[in-house]
């Protein structure tokens, strides 16, 4: 087990800056206020099972390459959807190029390719960049078929 990292998200309530563990039990919330916060961490090759399958949350990974431009357009947006869905996703980024174990794994043909994993298992799939609202519906009714 490697030691745990963290990154900073800032509050989208209150403005404090938090810092939020890339793997842990549960979903961050603000220290703050209290308020769940967006969970947006990088995982890779070696770390991606740590990160991404034990999440306790549904984990929206996109899989990207600094290269494209559709990923940098998609980006912004997921950002955005996990900031709406905050304490019910996690999203996970990996650099394709980095992390050629996990593009294999995931028989990546083109980028951006989105998964969902639940519980470490892919749930659904989806290659090409959307608007947030597309996004965002595709990750509500993915969860929601999970969870019912």
């Amino acid at each position: 087990m490697s030691t745990v990292q963290a990154t900073t998200i800032s509050c989208p309530h209150c403005g404090r800056t938090n810092r939020v563990p890339v793997a842990a039990e549960g979903s961050p919330r603000c220290g703050h206020c209290k308020q769940p916060l967006p969970w947006i961490v990088d995982a890779g090759d070696d770390d991606f099972t740590e990160v991404a399958e034990r999440a306790d949350v549904p984990v929206v990974v996109d899989l990207w390459a600094t290269w494209c431009g559709p990923c940098r357009m998609v980006s912004p947006a997921l950002e955005q959807v996990a900031t709406e869905l905050a304490g019910r996703i996690k999203l996970v980024k990996v650099d394709v190029d980095k992390n050629p174990r996990l593009s294999r794994r995931f028989e990546v043909q083109a980028v951006p390719t989105l998964l969902i994993l639940d519980k470490g298992e892919t749930v659904a799939r989806q290659a090409g960049a959307a608007p947030a609202p597309a996004l965002r519906q595709w990750v509500e009714q993915t969860i929601r078929t999970r969870e019912g």
